[in-house]
């Protein structure tokens, strides 16, 4: 009698393929070159069309005559805010995911932008506080709060916070602090008429000194990023795991906190609360960086600033002659892609 033994069939799923450093390289490269580009058309694009030759004489030889001046006051600032606040707020929005272990954070709807307006709509109702350099430091202070009491409410009534119960309390605190900010501009009609315009999102009416303002403090938190990108990947999975592979857990989560906080702060102080580009970001380049947030953090470097703009660029031209802020673009180019998230997700799996 013969005995046939059978080998059981191999595994038929396919091996995880990550991109090689070359292709990194190459795509951040291509990436940046989408950048220069996008940045050449917020020049010469908007309500009143401007010749490239008539942007490369504002840009290399000012003369306040014809388009110049169009370029030179009015876009050069919006492009140069446009470059920071996409920066901020693609960094801030990869931090997050990162360090909580959440796909679905974002500023906006964690409340964190949310927490920074009242702050800031606080400060120059009761406080008089016009200027940037005054009202920045509310930013901060109301970045910081929101994102705490997200998270306490997130943990109520259990350990830990997972990531669906962190987006629900993200969401519910959002909604509270936009409620009383209303109401505070309703209270105070000089509050409402210096926010109207600001509370949309819009990086259109700001002047180089708001740039100027910002951009120390968005520095400093994207050095920070640099000083934790090492050790992300090390938290991403799990705070036992990680110590136990010699990461240092508290280290990372308090420079990541410090981070976001100025990031999202100053990104509010400047341009208001713009949401999305901070959820998306990290989704559309993990296809070409793979799972390690170095890259991921590289990527959302040149590829946030570029969102929003292009954003910012198609809301002067789809309504012409009037425009719409950036931030209310983002809102429609972002809600599609949260839905899928949270439709690919399949609620809370963590």
């Amino acid at each position: 009698m013969t005995v046939q033994t059978t080998t059981p069939p191999a595994s038929t799923a396919p091996a995880t393929r990550y991109p090689t450093a070359r292709s990194r390289i190459f795509g951040l490269l291509l990436a940046v070159v989408l950048l220069a580009v996008t940045c050449v058309a917020s020049l010469a694009i908007g309500t009143q069309n401007v010749s490239l030759a008539t942007v490369w004489q504002a840009v290399t030889d000012y003369r306040d005559v014809g388009d110049q001046w169009i370029v030179y006051e009015l876009r050069i600032p919006r492009t140069v805010l446009a470059l920071l606040v996409g920066l901020a707020l693609g960094l801030a929005g990869t931090l997050i995911q990162s360090v909580g272990r959440n796909p679905l954070a974002d500023t906006e709807i964690l409340g964190i932008n949310s927490g920074a307006a009242l702050f800031i709509v606080s400060a120059i109702a009761f406080l008089g506080l016009t200027g940037i350099w005054t009202y920045i430091w509310f930013g901060f202070a109301g970045a910081l709060f929101a994102m705490a009491l997200v998270y306490l409410v997130g943990m109520t009534g259990r350990a830990t916070a997972t990531p669906v119960r962190v987006l629900l309390a993200g969401v519910a605190v959002g909604a509270v602090m936009d409620g009383i900010g209303f109401a505070v501009r309703l209270h105070s009609p000089r509050a409402f008429d210096n926010m109207r315009f600001w509370d949309a999102g819009a990086l259109d009416g700001r002047p180089l000194d708001v740039a100027a303002t910002i951009a120390p403090f968005i520095l400093v938190g994207a050095l920070l990023c640099i000083v934790v990108s090492r050790s992300l990947n090390v938290t991403a999975l799990g705070d036992d795991l990680a110590k136990s592979m010699g990461g240092n857990v508290a280290r990372t989560q308090v420079l990541s906190l410090a981070a976001v906080t100025l990031l999202a702060g100053a990104a509010t102080a400047g341009a208001g609360p713009i949401g999305f580009v901070g959820l998306m970001v990290p989704h559309a380049v993990r296809r070409f960086t793979g799972p390690d947030w170095r890259w991921i953090l590289a990527y959302a470097t040149v590829v946030a600033p570029t969102l929003l703009m292009a954003a910012d660029i198609l809301g002067r031209v789809v309504i012409r002659p009037a425009e719409l802020p950036a931030g209310i673009v983002t809102a429609f180019l972002g809600a599609p892609v949260l839905i899928w998230l949270i439709r690919k997700r399949g609620g809370d799996r963590s």
